[in-house]
């Protein structure tokens, strides 16, 4: 068989599975595993995990088809003599030495410009929210929103009370994380994004922009081992309309829910020293 027939039996299951998969399938096959996707950062994301896939799967196929190959055309024949035997072969050598290193390359580089276009910030965002990762619950404070007349109101909850994150569709946010006491990792996975909630930051706390783009309920939940209750650190994602958005804000607010609660407070003070970052 010639080499352009080769390459393109090797090609042809690559091609297949990219036309084949999408993000949005109700098909967990189709999506390669992945969640519906559910923001405006899940492009990059899902390019390269689909391209992933399909250099796992070309380099799968090259090297399964070689040890199919050597071991049908090389098999022992009864009249065969025993071949002369070598401690190396350079060329062999060089290949598997060189080839894996130009792979990782190629990864290296659209993981670093996938996190580039992943972390990208928005400029004036339509909403800010502080999210206040504690020892075991959540708090989403929801900043200087015109809905409840500047004033800032606030969703919490622990693990018994599930904490509710409330996000409008189609209008950007950024979310500013802070934690008073270990690190956590805020975490939604139809958003394809996480970061570490991380104390002690200061004013350089960890924040990220994105935006919802399908209304749904979502579980969102705490990514990183953060000690006895970990597994119950999960909390609610309602992803609704703009106006059903500011009709919760001034719920919170008419129920009392105003100002930064004391966790909020805590996040800004250095653990066991009561410093302030």
């Amino acid at each position: 068989m010639g080499r352009k027939k080769c390459a393109a039996l090797l090609a042809a299951p690559a091609v297949l599975l990219l036309g084949a998969c999408d993000k949005s399938s109700d098909s967990d096959i189709m999506r390669l595993a992945l969640p519906k996707a559910a923001s405006d950062r899940t492009e990059p994301i899902w390019n390269l995990w689909l391209g992933t896939w399909i250099a796992v799967l070309v380099v799968f196929v090259l090297v399964f088809g070689l040890i199919v190959y050597a071991a049908v055309r090389y098999r022992r024949r009864s009249d065969d003599e025993v071949p002369s035997q070598v401690r190396y072969n350079l060329p062999i050598e060089a290949l598997y030495t060189i080839a894996p290193l130009i792979i990782v390359g190629v990864f290296f580089f659209h993981t670093v410009t996938t996190q580039n276009e992943v972390l990208a910030d928005v400029e004036n965002p339509d909403h800010t929210i502080e999210v206040i990762g504690s020892k075991w619950q959540w708090t989403f404070n929801y900043l200087d929103e015109a809905a409840t007349g500047g004033e800032d109101v606030y969703d919490l909850g622990d693990t018994e009370n599930l904490p509710e994150l409330w996000l409008p569709v189609d209008e950007s946010v950024r979310f500013e994380l802070k934690s008073p006491d270990v690190i956590h990792s805020f975490w939604i996975p139809e958003f394809y994004f996480k970061m570490d909630v991380v104390p002690g930051q200061g004013p350089q706390k960890n924040a990220f922009d994105l935006t919802p783009t399908r209304e749904g309920t979502f579980t969102g939940r705490c990514a990183e081992l953060c000690g006895l209750y970990h597994s119950r650190m999960i909390f609610k994602v309602n992803v609704v309309s703009p106006e059903e958005y500011d009709a919760h804000l001034r719920e919170l607010q008419e129920n009392g829910q105003t100002g930064a609660p004391a966790g909020a407070v805590k996040a800004d003070t250095v653990a066991g020293l009561g410093e302030e970052n």
